[in-house]
């Protein structure tokens, strides 16, 4: 005699034969976004700035033949002695760097990234109108964990890669690649709304833009 079904069992079974027996049909789902939408570079960085630093960001602008000593000055200041890069991050961004520098790799454990002073890597796409950065993975940018696990993240910022709205970021993206969604430092807040920082992420969040790269 078998043994009774489970409630999730029960449940699963139900939505297969409702699945089973749903006549297949063509959805057409609407894709009337607003795209294409530009302002000009001053009031990208204004918006994009603005947005940052409401979500409590700080924000560094320089030239990209500054970015090694804005990098150098952000990292001294935090008292990062010790940071983890992705492979693939531009050697040139930490020539004024005086500290220990870790490049990262897919077998590092979690507990290595954490007793780092923090992280520095690019990003891929930065959506002003939302304040939202975007990594994918890429060779500049490491995995996912490795600007999740420090608590210290130094993101650095191209101008020309700032767009207006989440569409125009969406479609700079490459379909299938591990996107990660960055929107200020890590906060949360608990059941009487306290503001709780560095839960699921970094609880500092510097970001450096590159406004002539």
């Amino acid at each position: 005699m078998s043994a009774p079904a489970t409630a999730r069992e029960t449940v699963l079974g139900r939505v297969r034969d409702a699945l089973a027996l749903a006549p297949a049909q063509e959805v057409t789902v609407p894709r009337a976004y607003r795209t294409g939408r530009t302002l000009p570079d001053d009031q990208r960085l204004a918006l994009l700035t603005d947005r940052l630093v409401d979500y409590k960001a700080h924000v560094h602008t320089c030239t990209a033949d500054g970015t090694a000593a804005t990098v150098a000055a952000v990292l001294h200041d935090r008292a990062a002695r010790r940071i983890g890069v992705p492979p693939g991050l531009d050697p040139a961004w930490l020539a004024e760097y005086e500290g220990e520098v870790q490049e990262d790799a897919a077998d590092v454990p979690a507990p290595r990234l954490d007793a780092l002073d923090g992280v520095v890597t690019a990003s891929a796409v930065s959506c002003a109108e939302t304040g939202t950065i975007f990594l994918d993975g890429s060779p500049g940018q490491g995995r996912r964990a490795l600007s999740l696990v420090p608590d210290l993240h130094v993101c650095v910022v191209d101008l020309s890669t700032v767009v207006v709205g989440v569409p125009e970021a969406v479609a700079r993206l490459t379909p299938g690649r591990p996107t990660t969604l960055i929107s200020g430092p890590s906060a949360t807040s608990d059941i009487e709304l306290e503001r709780v920082e560095g839960v699921h992420g970094p609880r500092t969040l510097d970001v450096v833009i590159r406004t002539d790269a």
